[in-house]
């Protein structure tokens, strides 16, 4: 029986997950809100609260020693804080302060949402085995996380990697960051919805907008539909190829809700890839799905500061 648990945090700008989590990985309880995005820094503070507060309800919060936490970015690991580009009500948020003190002074160790996604990934997922990779989640907004010379590569505030932020629009539209042509604005699930629909696609009866509809009617060979995604596959195809040849990945891996259009993405994606990675020594770079699913920003939250094989994985991110 397994004795230390890991109490984990995976915050995005949709949903507040929590879940205690073994040594071996394996996820024994779990809760969940919604994300009040819009609302005040208090008011989400409260969401995470109630997670916690549910964590703490199970008989199992006895055997908790640390609290990981995987955040949207941007974050500062230093300092404790982060700035959620899709939080606005979070600007320098106190979060570590925050949870220490609702959980009773556990230790706390904050990761970016795409290092925690990376942490997964690296240990037990698509990007197992690779000295060099860079992992995505592409969902409702795009974030990232650098494995090179077989350590994660978090940064010294634990943004490395954050590759949604990257522009490959000079005149492009303006990000929620201040940049423009940001890889997020036009590959984002959001934004995937907002370019089909700007370009006439229509919901279907039930009403459906998100990018889950538009992959479905992509799949049907909706044109409208299948034009956005083949943008959305260009936008993260320059930015992937980008990475590639600064730092000599090996792999890209994607995950989040986006990657879930399967082949709608990641055949377009392919192709833009080919025509973006052209030099020698980026010509044979792997894309692949991701393997830890929606749980990956629980386990990689978890892989901050747990113990054994996860924690040794993940010791240089909760750094």
């Amino acid at each position: 029986m397994h004795n230390d648990l890991v109490a984990a945090l995976d915050i995005g700008g949709t949903k507040i997950a929590g879940a205690l989590v073994d040594d071996s990985g394996k996820i024994l309880v779990r809760a969940q809100r919604p994300t009040p995005a819009r609302e005040d820094g208090e008011t989400v503070m409260r969401a995470v609260a109630s997670v916690l507060g549910e964590l703490c309800g199970s008989p199992r919060w006895l055997d908790v020693t640390a609290v990981g936490i995987g955040s949207a970015g941007p974050v500062d690991a230093s300092a404790g804080t982060v700035s959620p580009v899709n939080v606005p009500g979070w600007r320098g948020f106190p979060l570590v302060d925050r949870v220490r003190t609702v959980t009773g002074g556990l230790p706390v160790e904050l990761v970016g949402d795409g290092v925690a996604m990376t942490a997964a990934e690296h240990w037990q997922g698509a990007a197992r085995g690779y000295d060099n990779a860079l992992c995505m989640v592409v969902s409702t907004g795009v974030g990232g996380g650098l494995v090179l010379g077989g350590r994660l590569h978090p940064g010294p505030t634990g943004n490395a990697g954050h590759i949604g932020h990257i522009s490959v629009d000079l005149d492009g539209d303006l990000c929620p960051c201040g940049a423009r042509g940001c890889v997020e604005r036009i590959a984002s699930g959001p934004n995937i919805a907002r370019r089909a629909l700007e370009d006439g696609w229509r919901p279907g009866e039930d009403g459906d907008s998100t990018a889950a509809a538009v992959a479905a009617a992509a799949a049907a060979g909706d044109p409208v539909a299948v034009a956005s995604f083949e943008r959305a596959a260009q936008a993260l195809a320059a930015g992937i190829a980008a990475t590639a040849t600064l730092v000599e990945i090996r792999i890209a891996v994607i995950g989040g809700g986006v990657a879930g259009a399967g082949e709608v993405l990641f055949a377009p994606l392919r192709r833009a890839l080919h025509d973006y990675a052209r030099l020698s020594f980026v010509r044979d770079l792997a894309v692949a799905p991701a393997l830890t699913g929606t749980d990956a920003g629980l386990l990689g939250a978890a892989a901050a500061v747990s113990p054994g094989p996860r924690g040794q994985a993940a010791a240089t991110a909760a750094g």
